[in-house]
Parts: C-alpha cells; structure tokens; sequence
C-alpha cells in the first residue's frame, strides 16, 4: 500500500487539477477560488486572516487579492481606526463567482466520493479533521522549541 503523504499528496493533486480547471473556465486564477470560498463563509477580513485559514504566504494573499481587485471581485478598505490593516470584502461581482465555485466544489467532491457512504466519508472527514489538528499543534510545539 502506498503510504499515507503520498495519497494524500495524490488525492490533493486529483482534485485541485479538477477545481482548477474548472475555476479557469469562470476566468480565475489559481489562489482565487479558495479566497472566494473564504470570503463566502466569513464576509470580511484582513489579508493576515485570510492567509492564515487559505494556508498561503501572506505576501502571495496581497498578489492574489490586487488581481482580484482589478478584476472587480473584491473591494479592499481601511476600517475607521486601523489604517495599517486592510479589509476585504467581496464585491456583487465577486459574489457571484463565489457561488459559482461552491458549485464546482460541490459537484467535484461528489464525484471524488461517489464510491464511498455516507458514513465513510462523514469518517473521512473527521480523521482528516484530526490529522490537521495534529499537524498544527506539531507546528506549534516546533515553534515554542526554537
């Protein structure tokens, strides 16, 4: 059996390819759609908060959220009183594609589990849910030890 950093380097690789691809076709760029998601579910934040949960360099965010900016799918704005942190929020444009990519996401991890049961991948996702919560706190203990 393959071992576990392979499939899920494998099954990440699978499935990116196919949200990408499909991302690409409503005109966005690779980091785009995950920072669509976030601003989906959270509404407004700043670029540290939305590197931070898309697991992307905070410089490489600023490139990202400047494309997508020009492309008119995000407003970025001073809040009164914090002049250093800009936020970001998504325009009706950016909206839009926002729920277009739910759909992609949607219909792609439909087709990655359509051979597994409900129960399984309800299992799938808490074991990976674990595995995360592992790795961060190895981070973190990493961290504290430097």
């Amino acid at each position: 059996m393959e071992s576990l950093h392979y499939l899920l380097m494998k099954s990440h690789a699978m499935l990116s390819k196919k949200v990408l691809s499909e991302a690409g076709k409503l005109g966005l760029t690779s980091g785009q759609p995950k920072v669509l998601d976030f601003l989906l579910k959270y509404q407004e934040a700043d670029q540290k908060t939305i590197a931070a949960y898309c697991e992307i360099e905070q410089a490489t965010v600023g490139s990202i959220l400047l494309r997508m900016e020009k492309a008119g799918l995000v407003l970025r704005r001073n809040r009164e009183g914090n002049r250093r942190s800009l936020y970001v929020s998504l325009t009706d444009k950016g909206q839009k594609a926002a729920e277009k990519m739910m759909d992609v996401f949607r219909r792609e991890e439909e087709k990655a589990v359509s051979g597994l049961s409900t129960e399984e991948v309800d299992t799938l996702k808490n074991i990976l849910l674990k595995l995360c919560g592992s790795i961060e706190q190895s981070s973190k203990e990493k961290r504290t030890e430097l």
